[in-house]
């Protein structure tokens, strides 16, 4: 594959990160993302990006930066049926003073070549814009729900749930990320694995994820974990906390459910259980939901939850013949698809893909004529299966045979549906 070349910007130049840089890195970012707590509070807090991962920019001679941005190295992101390395895109900002100036496309041009030096096939982000990021070929890949479910909301009966142990606690980095880290990934390891289910590769990274700074509790209290066993094995946690309010009626205070994660349907009935019996709190608010999470399906009254169906994980595919021959199929395809991609036009042209139904056989070699055609933010959009080809068809995304379009339905579909269970 040819190497991206990303376009200078004149007037700008690249600035080396190093551990020394968090100042000037923290007073862009307050800049860029307005934040009630100082820079120099900050500061004090764990900061998540390796310095080779992290890339600035700034007028020759000038000691203020007008742009940066950082990504992680997810090295086993999971995809339908398989894991790969891929660039968790983040921090991206420009100082107010420099917009305009083509700063954020040069970045991206920069973004895309490390991708590809690195061996990352596909670059993943959370947008904090989402009109933004589909005009540099990011498709929204997953999107998941958040959900308000009052306090008592009836459950269905589970089988064994009465056998799960649950036990409370503070949370503590040093005794229950051990326990964090393994259960959530769990998703990683079936051959049925959860796609987009990104899990907190480095030590700095967890250490960022579980802080707790008191200026951002919002009146909440600290984090407090339950941990789910059976028998000695723990097979499930949540962590949460809560905030005292009181009405004319009485306790109105919410539970906040950072994230959870089990094991068996067991696990998630016993933890769901207690997170709705929590005394003088009226509702559960749980985030990044995934479409197929054993809540909605557990609920008697799906009425008793609210919920809020919103834009989770924006994919954005590097190799595009090499990502199609990582992933795993859910149905036998003998297609040929057209990729537009103005941008990385080494990934443009026709790519003929044939492969067997959850087998490691796949095969993707260039060809002269295409059954379908679509943009490569389209192909971003079905890559982890959380859409269909004939549903972005229906919405004008994409063009095909109705015979091509079912059967990239029916292939790129996959048995769980993507999300990312926290923002990154």
């Amino acid at each position: 594959m040819p190497v991206l070349t990303p376009e200078p910007v004149e007037g700008f130049v690249d600035v080396t990160i190093t551990a020394d840089s968090l100042p000037s890195l923290l007073r862009l970012d307050t800049w860029a993302f307005p934040s009630p707590v100082p820079a120099a509070e900050q500061r004090e807090w764990p900061w998540p990006l390796e310095p080779q991962r992290t890339r600035g920019l700034a007028e020759p001679g000038s000691e203020t930066l007008a742009a940066m941005h950082g990504s992680y190295a997810y090295s086993r992101f999971p995809v339908p049926g398989a894991t790969t390395p891929v660039a968790g895109l983040t921090a991206v900002g420009v100082h107010p003073q420099y917009r305009g100036r083509g700063l954020l496309r040069s970045m991206i041009g920069t973004h895309f070549a490390d991708c590809r030096e690195r061996g990352e096939i596909a670059s993943v982000l959370f947008a904090s814009q989402p009109a933004l990021y589909p005009r540099f070929g990011y498709g929204l890949a997953s999107r998941t729900v958040a959900l308000t479910i009052a306090r008592h909301a009836a459950l269905r009966s589970v089988r064994g749930s009465h056998h799960i142990s649950i036990t409370f606690d503070e949370f503590d980095l040093d005794r229950h990320g051990p326990i964090v880290a393994e259960l959530h990934a769990r998703g990683l390891k079936d051959a049925i694995n959860q796609p987009g289910w990104a899990t907190r590769e480095t030590p700095r990274l967890r250490e960022h994820f579980h802080s707790d700074p008191p200026a951002l509790r919002d009146g909440f209290e600290k984090w407090r974990i339950i941990v789910a066993h059976r028998s000695d094995d723990a097979v499930g946690y949540a962590l949460f906390r809560r905030k005292f309010r009181w009405g004319e009626a009485g306790p109105e205070g919410p539970v906040d459910l950072k994230e959870y994660a089990a094991t068996d349907p067991a696990a998630a009935h016993a933890l769901w259980t207690r997170l709705l019996d929590l005394e003088l709190t009226r509702t559960v608010e749980a985030h990044w939901i995934a479409l197929d999470d054993p809540i909605l399906g557990l609920l008697v009254d799906p009425r008793a939850a609210t919920p809020r169906i919103i834009d989770n994980l924006w994919l954005r595919l590097i190799d595009v013949p090499a990502a199609l021959r990582t992933r795993r199929y859910a149905a036998a395809v003998d297609v040929s698809i057209e990729v537009v991609d103005e941008m990385l036009p080494e990934n443009a042209g026709c790519w003929h893909l044939t492969a067997d139904a959850f087998s490691d056989r796949v095969e993707v070699e260039a060809c002269d004529r295409a059954d379908v055609r679509m943009d490569v933010r389209t192909l971003g959009s079905l890559y982890l299966g959380g859409f269909s080809a004939s549903a972005l068809a229906a919405a004008g995304q994409l063009e095909g045979t109705p015979q091509a379009l079912a059967a990239l339905s029916s292939a790129f579909g996959w048995p769980r549906l993507p999300a990312c269970s926290w923002v990154f």
